[in-house]
């Protein structure tokens, strides 16, 4: 425990050095906002709008289709699968402490779609490779060059980045005015550090989050296994063609679960005690739609005060979704009409079907949260 203490320490002291270094050394004059890798994806292009939107810029690179149907399978491409009889649910079980909770059977889990019981086809649980799209807020408003906001953005991001293991996929996302495409998934983590080496100087002080997670989590909908979105950002958003309720539905219909760690949270509080915390309720509406978001679509949201707690963080993040139980059923409604079908997964006691009660080790009953998606929207009859 005393080792992995001093190992954490020090690799966030090199981080925090790192960090310093590529400041000094980056020339002020260079004063340009991140640009986006060309032909970079992030799994599939956005959807065209269904109507004519004059506000959208027109400066969006086209989108090759070299996701269509590959015909050797590339390593660093995420895989992809189309059924409209079988639904898939990964779901995590975590204590009060935020700890997978393991061994759990099949006969535990109780899976209702619409509130009408499914029987699970096929259950399992071990540890995968993880799909991610970090999502970085990166604007001149909360992130100016060597600001609080900037050195927390990016030790949030290297932070997380170190953690991953080498067959996990990674993509690097930053959002503004914009979303920008840095790097699409890969399992070399150069390409992302590449990526994220960009984020010096903010293009626009605007923070339009909910386009930005509604627009990956679309582009990640038909990826298959461990995926998830990781924003890092204040959770403010400024001028967002969405609203949040708009936002929140695209989400929960995208199946991809979304992560979410705030910034500069110790600074609100240092200003609110100064008596200029004039924002406060801003950010406080920022917190409970992350949280929301976070809770509908399987995923956790945190709020740390200090860089110190990122490594627990991201040890949280990482049992969430690298250990899972995997469930699959064949839904019980058939009908091919396009709507959204809840769904909720349960433990329950197979010997009286009441909530399941678990204990520790000292017999006494543990907390216990289920993270799953909230649903799936069923194909058209024309898919």
């Amino acid at each position: 425990m005393l080792a992995t203490g001093m190992k954490s320490r020090l690799s966030f002291a090199a981080l925090a050095v790192f960090l310093f270094t590529a400041g000094s050394l980056m020339p002020v004059c260079a004063q340009e906002s991140p640009q986006p890798q060309n032909g970079e994806t992030v799994a599939k292009p956005k959807k065209k709008p269904s109507t004519d939107d004059s506000t959208a810029p027109a400066d969006q690179p086209a989108i090759p289709s070299e996701y269509k149907k590959p015909t050797v399978p590339s390593a660093d491409n995420p895989t992809y699968r189309s059924t409209a009889t079988t639904v898939s649910v990964d779901v995590s079980v975590m204590d009060d402490h935020n700890h997978f909770i393991p061994t759990l059977t099949k006969d535990k889990f109780r899976v209702l779609e619409d509130g009408v019981p499914q029987e699970i086809v096929n259950f399992g649980q071990g540890e995968a490779p993880m799909t991610i799209c970090m999502v970085i807020e990166f604007s001149g408003r909360f992130q100016r060059y060597w600001s609080q906001g900037w050195r927390e953005t990016l030790m949030a991001s290297y932070g997380f980045l170190q953690t991953l293991k080498p067959d996990d996929a990674v993509a690097v996302a930053e959002y503004d005015l914009r979303t920008t495409i840095l790097s699409d998934f890969s399992t070399d983590k150069r390409n992302a550090e590449q990526a994220m080496a960009q984020l010096r100087i903010p293009g626009f002080s605007e923070s339009n989050v909910f386009d930005a997670l509604t627009d990956m989590a679309d582009r990640m909908s038909g990826i298959e296994g461990r995926k998830a979105i990781l924003l890092i950002g204040t959770g403010l958003d400024t001028f967002s063609k969405l609203t949040f309720d708009k936002a929140r539905k695209s989400l929960q219909e995208s199946g991809v679960p979304i992560y979410t760690i705030s910034t500069l949270q110790i600074a609100r509080m240092m200003a609110d005690a100064r008596g200029g915390g004039g924002a406060e309720m801003d950010f406080l509406q920022a917190d409970n739609e992350m949280r929301t978001f976070s809770k509908e679509t399987g995923g956790l949201s945190f709020f740390p005060r200090f860089t110190g707690e990122y490594p627990d963080i991201f040890r949280q993040i990482e049992a969430s979704l690298r250990e899972q139980y995997a469930l699959t059923y064949h839904p019980t409604n058939v009908a091919k009409d396009g709507k959204f079908r809840r769904i909720k997964v349960e433990l329950i006691n197979p010997d009286n079907n009441m909530p399941l009660r678990i204990e520790n080790e000292k017999h006494k009953p543990i907390k216990y949260v289920i993270l799953a998606k909230a649903g799936y929207k069923a194909p058209r009859e024309v898919e």
